[in-house]
């Protein structure tokens, strides 16, 4: 906001990755198409109360992962890996879900994720949640992996959502890199709805899921 015109000036992107502009456009579309209330990021007080009401419900909980303004969720010891036996001549259709059983293979239990250089898995947080009607969680990646060289595509968990949440992660590094299950990896910010949906993701089809949920296949 310019103080000496009241006019609210434009806010520059330049310099941050894409996990920032997209929090901060995602914000601003919610916030220009509000026609009840301003969407508001929970502050760490409000998360207290929120989670103390029992409307965001987190399991396991501990005190420790709660943040200035947002949650920090932990890894499960359970990975996703592409089943690198498919072969060169190998195509993914991504609507045959037999073919994206056979293109992963899942490994329970691990001491340690190890995630080799350039590879892509799944992995899975810790903590099972459940949003209320009126609560949307913004899914980044905690910004010391990402000095790593690790990436994860910012993912919105919708209103009404029960579960846990599956991570799509990246190794840019040109080596391999090592996590410990029940490390702090994923932080979500939870942001309060302008009103309450009208079509919860109660119903919807990663709501549910416990552990590594591999894609859903898509409709032709």
């Amino acid at each position: 906001m310019n103080p000496s015109s009241g006019v609210e000036s434009p806010v520059s992107l330049a310099g941050l990755d894409d996990g920032s502009k997209f929090y901060i456009v995602f914000t601003a579309i919610l916030y220009k198409n509000s026609t009840v209330g301003e969407p508001v990021i929970l502050s760490d007080f409000d998360l207290a109360n929120v989670i103390r009401s029992g409307r965001l419900k987190i399991d396991p909980f501990v005190q420790e992962i709660v943040r200035e303004n947002g949650i920090d969720f932990r890894l499960a010891p359970q990975v996703g890996r592409h089943n690198t036996k498919m072969g060169d001549s190998f195509v993914m259709n991504p609507s045959d879900e037999q073919m994206i059983k056979t293109a992963y293979r899942i490994e329970d239990d691990v001491e340690q994720i190890i995630i080799g250089a350039k590879e892509q898995v799944l992995l899975s947080t810790l903590e099972h949640v459940t949003l209320p009607d009126d609560l949307v969680g913004m899914v980044e990646l905690r910004s010391t992996w990402a000095r790593h060289g690790l990436s994860m595509p910012p993912t919105i968990i919708d209103a009404g959502f029960s579960g846990t949440v599956t991570l799509e992660v990246i190794n840019n590094a040109p080596y391999k890199i090592g996590i410990k299950p029940h490390t702090r990896f994923a932080h979500i910010i939870f942001v309060k709805t302008s009103s309450v949906v009208e079509k919860s993701y109660s119903k919807g089809s990663y709501t549910g899921q416990r552990g590594v949920r591999l894609p859903k296949p898509l409709k032709d």
